[in-house]
């Protein structure tokens, strides 16, 4: 099943199994790090200044910790998504009508990593 077929059927997707994969890619130099490492400039600045901290540090560098940045998609929301700052943005997106998809993602401010974590439907 799809992304998004999963998702419009009100399921959770955990990317979990694919991020440990592309972290073993790496380790066994099956992947360059500019492969892995390949966060987008708005991305970068939207875990600079929006991300929330977590108790894990980069997978691929180790120096740094990661931060989670979540967007939303959806009916007349951005093609890029809406990055969430707060919770009240989260509500203001619930009350809306149609169908909404949280992607959280995990991105290191020092080495570019990021990948994402997992898909909700915004309920």
């Amino acid at each position: 099943m799809s992304t998004a077929a999963a998702n419009s059927a009100g399921g959770s997707i955990n990317f979990t199994l694919a991020r440990e994969r592309t972290i073993m890619a790496y380790k066994n130099g099956e992947a360059t790090r500019s492969e892995v490492c390949d966060a987008q400039t708005e991305l970068m600045r939207n875990a600079r200044e929006c991300g929330k901290r977590v108790d894990a540090r980069c997978p691929i560098c180790h120096e740094e910790e990661l931060v989670e940045v979540l967007y939303v998609f959806g009916p007349r929301l951005p093609a890029a998504g809406r990055c969430i700052v707060t919770e009240g943005d989260l509500e203001r997106i619930r009350r809306r009508k149609g169908e909404f998809t949280a992607y959280d993602v995990e991105v290191c401010t020092r080495c570019k990593w990021n990948h994402l974590l997992r898909t909700n439907p915004v309920v």
